[in-house]
């Protein structure tokens, strides 16, 4: 795991505590220089969702990851679920591709 990966990895397990948690690097996806770690999907299940809108999910780890998104993550796609949402459906959507090209490609 690389390093920024590896935080957000250990600032939501320990702020959140969850049944289930992924956080994949999806910056080679984006327009960005090779090993970059700018942009991420993270797949998180904990008991601290229950009842709360996704809004307030989404708000919760973002104060987390507060220090992360001022100092280099561009980019997270959040799926949030209760333990129970995520025992019936444990499904997350693919990610798009990035539409907006490869700078760092040749022309």
């Amino acid at each position: 795991m690389n390093p920024v990966e590896s935080r957000i990895y250990t600032k939501l397990s320990g702020g959140f505590q969850p049944v289930h948690l992924e956080v994949i690097n999806e910056s080679y996806m984006h327009s960005v220089p090779p090993g970059s770690e700018t942009h991420f999907k993270v797949v998180l299940a904990s008991a601290q969702f229950a009842g709360k809108r996704q809004v307030q999910r989404h708000q919760a780890i973002y104060a987390c990851l507060a220090g992360e998104l001022q100092s280099g993550v561009h980019a997270l796609a959040l799926h949030t679920f209760s333990p129970e949402e995520w025992q019936a459906s444990s499904q997350v959507p693919a990610s798009p591709q990035c539409l907006g090209g490869r700078k760092h490609d040749p022309q």
